[in-house]
C-alpha cells in the first residue's frame, strides 16, 4: 500500500491527548484516524452524508473494522490518512485505509459498511445512484458540476445557500443581501451529483473589460473542499469568454487566502462593508 493509491487523503496532527506511557499513539486512535478520514471522504464526493442517507432512506453500519499496525506515530506528527472505496458488494460497501507519516505506511485498515434501514437495521440493497457515485470518484471523475446561467434560470438554487450563509450565518441584512444586480449578473451554481446546490457566486461588469466577483457562498460543511474553487474558476471562464482582461472582488479579510491562491492580490487598505472586513483584490485574466 502507497499514499499515492489513494485519491482521498485527510491530514491531521497527533495530539498530546492521544499518546500513550510509551509515547506513541494509543492503538485504539486509529480508528477514529480512520473514521474521520470516512467523513472527509463523504465530503470529497460532495455529499452531506445525513442528508444523502436519508434520501435513499437507509444508513451505514459498520460490521468489521480490521487494522494492521506497522509502524508508530508521535505526538505532533503530521499523518494523511488516505482512504478508498475498493469494493461494493449487495448490501455491503468496503473501504481501505492507510495511515501515512509522509511516504511511510504506519497502519493499514479495512473497514466493512452495511447499508440498511435505519429502523430495522435490516440489510438493503446499495442505491445505484450511490454504487455509481463511488465508483466515478475513484475514477477520478468530477464531483461537482457547475451551472453557469441567469438569475431567473438559478435563483431557485442559488438564494437559499445565499440567505442560510449570509443572511443566517453572518447576520447580514437582507435588505443589503438582495439588489437589482442579480437580474443582470451572470450567476453560478455548483451541483454535486446527486443534483443538491452547495455553492454559488455571481459577476458582474465592473466597467469596461473588467468583470467584478461577487456573492461567492458555499455551504458550511463544503468549505474548504473545492466547491468555492469551482465556482470561482467557472466565473472567470465566463469573464473571459465575455472578453474580460481582469477580475476585481471585495473578499472578507478570512477569505483572502483562498482568493490569493486562485491568482487574486490584494489592493488597496481594509475596509468595512456590511460590518465586516473586507480587502479589495485584483486579478489580471
Amino acid at each position: 500500500m502507497q499514499r499515492s493509491d489513494f485519491r482521498f487523503l485527510e491530514r491531521l496532527r497527533v495530539r498530546w491527548s492521544e499518546i500513550d506511557a510509551q509515547q506513541i499513539v494509543f492503538n485504539g486512535h486509529y480508528l477514529t484516524y480512520f473514521d474521520t478520514a470516512i467523513a472527509g471522504y463523504w465530503r470529497a464526493l460532495a455529499l452531506p452524508y445525513a442528508a444523502t442517507m436519508a434520501s435513499f432512506d437507509g444508513d451505514l453500519f459498520v460490521r468489521k473494522a480490521t487494522l494492521e499496525y506497522l509502524g508508530s506515530a508521535r505526538y505532533d506528527d503530521v499523518l494523511e490518512i488516505g482512504m478508498r472505496c475498493t469494493r461494493i458488494g449487495t448490501s455491503s460497501i468496503t473501504f481501505t485505509g492507510g495511515a501515512f507519516r509522509q511516504d511511510q505506511l504506519l497502519v493499514s485498515c479495512e473497514l466493512v459498511y452495511v447499508f440498511a434501514d435505519p429502523v430495522a437495521k435490516v440489510a438493503k440493497p446499495v442505491p445505484a445512484e450511490l454504487r455509481a457515485l463511488f465508483e466515478a470518484f475513484e475514477a477520478g471523475e468530477a464531483t461537482v458540476n457547475v451551472r453557469v446561467g441567469t438569475w431567473k434560470a438559478l435563483e431557485s438554487t442559488a438564494r437559499p445557500i445565499r440567505s442560510e450563509v449570509f443572511i443566517a450565518e453572518q447576520q447580514i441584512p437582507a435588505d443589503m443581501e438582495w439588489d437589482e444586480a442579480d437580474a443582470d449578473a451572470v450567476h453560478a451554481v455548483a451541483f454535486n451529483r446527486l443534483g443538491r446546490a452547495l455553492g454559488t457566486g455571481r459577476m458582474l461588469e465592473h466597467v469596461p473589460g473588467v468583470a467584478k466577483i461577487g456573492r461567492m457562498a458555499v455551504t458550511a460543511s463544503f468549505r474548504h473542499g473545492g466547491v468555492g474553487r469551482a465556482v470561482l474558476d467557472a466565473l472567470l471562464d465566463a469573464a473571459r469568454a465575455r472578453g474580460d482582461r481582469e477580475a476585481v472582488l471585495h473578499a472578507q479579510i478570512t477569505a483572502a487566502p483562498f482568493y490569493e491562491r486562485a491568482g487574486f492580490a490584494r489592493r488597496g487598505p481594509e475596509f468595512d462593508e456590511a460590518g465586516i472586513a473586507h480587502v479589495e483584490m485584483l486579478r489580471v485574466l
